[in-house]
């Protein structure tokens, strides 16, 4: 049934009220706050229970299924695509000239340290010091070294994390290796940026599939390109250590290039259960996680690295990689080495301590090196010892003007441009193909099937019925469909299924709220209610129309801790566990639209699905999924996830103005306070499909 602007704003301002007030009569029969009917403590504790959960489905299924080695020979040429994949390095770019330069050099106490600098990518420059012998005979074994966050900044200079952590390129050369010492992206002479959804807001990398973590893992790669190329290294025994960051990069480059044969990686790395449950990753940026699309546990990164020697060192005390999550890493880690039989090759080495660059963690690291580079078992005898000040170290006198360090996260993944399809045949073509990408790599964490849980409340009030459906979406995610309609009424002709974003929730709890005390005595009769509310009495009894209100996991009765540090974390645990929040809400939209279906007052009604700004975007991509939508009502909705609603690496192969010609080309859209010209994809395909007017109406 057509209504106007006005009339429908009237009609969603009233029924929330007058919602809002009887799921309080419900409840406990008297008007309450919001947050005494589902408060922030248990909606959190519902949060924190589903973290909790997923985490722990997660880490069991973990290399559950690798029962021999010939299962997992089958299975690690895929893990290693998906990790490639998850860190934004598929397709793998091309190995670009180096473009090598020695920008000074200077000989030390037994040892000469080049400062260097290369492009991994055209633009994307790495800047290091090589520590090489004063005095050599032949080739000699080579470390990678990748430093951790420790910069070093004087009068407004970056020097790089390089010349924090000379000390151990330094000890290599003075015992007999090559050292490359790289800088970071965040850290380095050219500072980028680690910290996009940590601090910046900068959701949009999980929807372009980005993570830093995949920058510092093909510099590590192009690093070994370099030491390759180098006369004095032995390009057969290369290693890679570092800590914290550079633990986490040692992880990358081991896992991800078999040119590494023996790695330390120290207090890089934990499990899911640490990151998500104990909340490590709230002292994390994001350098140090994938893009978790395939829904690992950390030690499918770990095993990766088998059989080559590998060294997982700690302390005992690090309160970002706390002990038991290591350990487990390690014994996880470990059954893939003991099906190779060298259980020798992975070891665990704990030292007191916090989360420090302690002599004790060297000295492991050094013997490790030692005994599987060199044959070397001798004992340690020398110190690591810094030589050099920040200024001898500098690589760049003037930073290059074709730097892509400090916006490389607009470019390091490529994302889509799709081109409207010729015919009907070629769109059908290209839409089946998006939603098998959708579901594979946007919402593959959606689970197989749900136990609902539902409960059905309802009460009568001056003629109307009201009733509330309380479900799960998902377990530990409870959610209700506020539902007004006729008066006893067995059928109604038309459903208005309105997704509400936090802000009109807020609005429609105040809006009617005092018309409807659930006190007897304070009751208004209907002659002194409000126009509004006789509006919409008339037009749900006449009209023989129904509308419902409802808000996904988060927002409204649901909404969680409201700190804004909080939500960035709450956010990135969903990302940690391979979804996002928005992808998670629009699951539970598809659930509310199957809930309403199930109604059987609803079962001839045409459903209308109504939604403005990102619950927009929302909705549009749950009406792909689920059938007997009528029409889809839109306003406001953002015109990229550039800009909108995160959705894991969908980029990289639409954006929203091709959902919007999915969804068009299913039910017909009515697309409101929107600019045109945004919208010219959706519009092009309409054309080139020969779709109706009434199929996809756009309005400023």
């Amino acid at each position: 049934m057509a209504h106007t602007s006005f009339r429908r704003t009237c009609l969603v301002l009233t029924l929330a009220g007058l919602f809002l007030q009887s799921t309080m009569t419900l409840a406990a029969d008297k008007v309450q706050d919001r947050r005494k009917v589902l408060g922030p403590s248990q909606a959190d504790q519902n949060l924190s229970d589903y973290f909790k959960l997923h985490a722990v489905r997660l880490a069991d299924r973990s290399l559950a299924d690798i029962k021999d080695l010939k299962t997992w020979e089958q299975k690690r040429k895929q893990y290693r695509e998906q990790l490639f994949e998850m860190l934004g390095l598929s397709p793998l770019p091309p190995k670009t000239d180096l473009k090598p330069e020695i920008t000074g050099k200077i000989e030390s106490d037994g040892f000469i340290v080049e400062n260097i600098t290369f492009q991994s990518r055209p633009g994307l420059y790495v800047t290091g010091n090589l520590y090489r012998p004063l005095k050599q005979e032949g080739k000699v074994p080579a470390i990678l070294y990748v430093c951790g966050h420790g910069g070093v900044k004087k009068n407004g200079i970056s020097y790089g994390n390089k010349v924090h952590y000379q000390h151990h390129g330094e000890w290599f050369a003075r015992n007999g290796y090559v050292c490359l010492t790289i800088d970071t992206l965040q850290l380095g002479e050219i500072e980028g940026l680690h910290h996009g959804t940590y601090r910046e807001g900068m959701w949009w990398w999980l929807s372009r599939g980005y993570t830093p973590a995949g920058v510092e893992a093909w510099n590590c790669i192009r690093a070994l390109d370099y030491l390759q190329s180098r006369p004095e290294v032995d390009g057969d025994k290369l290693g890679v250590t570092g800590r914290s960051g550079g633990g986490a990069y040692s992880w990358w480059i081991a896992a991800l290039d078999e040119r590494i044969k023996a790695a330390v990686p120290v207090a890089g790395i934990t499990n899911l259960k640490n990151y998500v449950i104990d909340g490590a990753v709230e002292g994390h940026c994001d350098c140090m996680f994938m893009v978790n699309t395939y829904q690992w546990d950390y030690a499918q990164v770990a095993a990766l690295v088998a059989p080559r020697p590998l060294l997982i060192s700690n302390t005992d005390k690090d309160s970002i990689f706390p002990l038991d999550g290591v350990v487990d890493v390690y014994n996880s880690t470990m059954k893939i080495y003991e099906l190779y039989g060298v259980p020798e090759h992975l070891g665990l080495q704990i030292t007191e301590g916090p989360h420090k660059d302690t002599q004790e963690l060297r000295i492991h690291a050094f013997r490790w090196f030692n005994h599987y580079l060199k044959g070397d078992d001798s004992l340690i005898e020398m110190a690591a010892t810094k030589f050099h000040s920040p200024e001898e170290l500098r690589v760049f006198k003037k930073l290059p003007a074709d730097q892509k360090n400090a916006k490389i996260q607009e470019s390091f993944v490529a994302t889509a441009k799709p081109e409207v399809p010729q015919d009907s045949a070629e769109w059908h073509q290209m839409t089946e193909n998006w939603k098998n990408l959708l579901l594979k790599k946007t919402f593959r964490a959606w689970p197989e099937k749900v136990d609902s849980n539902v409960k059905v409340e309802t009460s009568h009030r001056d003629g109307l019925t009201l009733k509330t459906i309380s479900f799960e979406s998902q377990k530990h995610v409870p959610l209700k469909l506020f539902i007004v309609l006729p008066d006893y009424s067995k059928t109604v002709s038309e459903v208005t299924l309105n997704v509400l974003n936090q802000a009109e929730w807020e609005q429609f709890q105040s809006a009617l709220a005092p018309l409807f005390s659930t006190k007897e005595d304070a009751k208004q009769s209907p002659e002194k209610a409000s126009s509004l509310y006789k509006e919409m009495q008339q037009r749900v009894q006449q009209d023989q129309t129904a509308l419902v209100f409802f808000t996904p996991r988060g927002v409204g009765l649901d909404q969680w801790n409201q700190d804004p540090r909080k939500q960035v974390q709450i956010r990135r645990r969903f990302y940690l566990l391979g979804q996002s929040l928005e992808g998670m809400q629009i699951w539970d939209i598809r659930q509310a639209i199957q809930q309403l279906k199930a109604q059987p007052e609803f079962k001839k009604a045409n459903l209308t699905l109504k939604a403005s700004g990102e619950a927009a975007a929302l909705s549009l991509y749950a009406s792909l999924f689920e059938q007997g939508i009528s029409q889809l009502e839109l306003s406001g909705m953002p015109a990229s996830h550039q800009q909108g609603p995160a959705l894991l690496n969908i980029l990289r192969f639409l954006d929203l103005p091709q959902a919007l010609s999915m969804a068009a080309s299913r039910t017909p859209v009515i697309l409101k306070q929107v600019d045109p010209q945004d919208w010219k994809y959706a519009i092009q395909v309409g054309k080139q499909m020969g779709w109706q007017e009434k199929q996809l109406r756009i309005e400023k």
